[in-house]
């Protein structure tokens, strides 16, 4: 249970962390950390918590993230439901303490989005639902590209939550105008319970398109990851030539 547990808890620090920065902070008079504090906040979220718990649950966080994992080879059918239970589970009770704190500001309203994911007249830039789903898709990909690769036995050992956590940010970067950036079901899912409406009926998109792109990501890294496609490091190379 251990395991799940930190699941729960990094996610609900997901939420907080990420979600709590766009409700609370981004628009915030004078001081406001608009597009760049979020995506950092995001960010922030998966490094700290990488570091916290990664030795104890892997630190998947996103129900994509453990799908796109097993898909990958990387993690047991057997803990596919459990893990994403104790995300989503995580996540609302974040959302629960976000609105919590949000409600406690005069005017606040939920319906203006509360850090919901959206296309259409819900995408904060406008854009189609196509352009939404391809963009999910592609930036989850990636997303467990990086995950796959930064976490390979191959790879440069300890700097693993750096690249993954950076990599969550530049994804908050280029997608922010088009969706709100999800990339994580249990993210979207823990904002748009409290909003019901609209962001609940758009909330299919946001667990389709990540889980497609999280299996599409981990077909792409077995192919260029594995061992017999793997070349030897340049310095590994010049010292068997000498």
């Amino acid at each position: 249970m251990k395991k799940y547990g930190a699941e729960f808890f990094g996610t609900f620090w997901l939420v907080l962390g990420g979600c709590g920065s766009a409700v609370l902070a981004a628009a915030f008079p004078n001081v406001g950390i608009g597009l760049h504090g979020v995506s950092l906040a995001f960010g922030l979220t998966v490094l700290t918590m990488a570091f916290a718990i990664g030795h104890i649950s892997g630190c998947h966080l996103n129900p994509a993230v453990s799908i796109g994992l097993w898909a990958g080879g990387r993690f047991p059918a057997k803990d596919l439901v459990p893990y994403i239970v104790a995300q989503v589970l995580g996540g609302i009770a974040a959302g629960g303490i976000l609105y919590l704190i949000a409600s406690g500001k005069a005017g606040f309203d939920v319906s203006a989005g509360f850090a919901s994911n959206g296309y259409g007249e819900h995408s904060p830039g406008g854009y189609s639902l196509v352009a939404a789903l391809v963009t999910e898709i592609v930036m989850t990909a990636f997303f467990l590209i990086v995950i796959l690769g930064a976490t390979d036995k191959r790879a440069p050992q300890g700097f693993a939550p750096i690249a993954i956590g950076l990599c969550l940010t530049l994804i908050h970067l280029i997608s922010i105008p088009v969706t709100n950036t999800s990339v994580n079901p249990a993210r979207s899912t823990a904002v748009a319970l409290y909003v019901g409406d609209w962001a609940v009926g758009q909330l299919w998109l946001f667990w389709v398109a990540p889980i497609v792109g999280a299996i599409v990501g981990a077909g792409i890294y077995r192919f260029i990851g594995s061992e017999e496609n793997a070349t030897a490091p340049a310095a590994a190379q010049a010292g068997a030539r000498s």
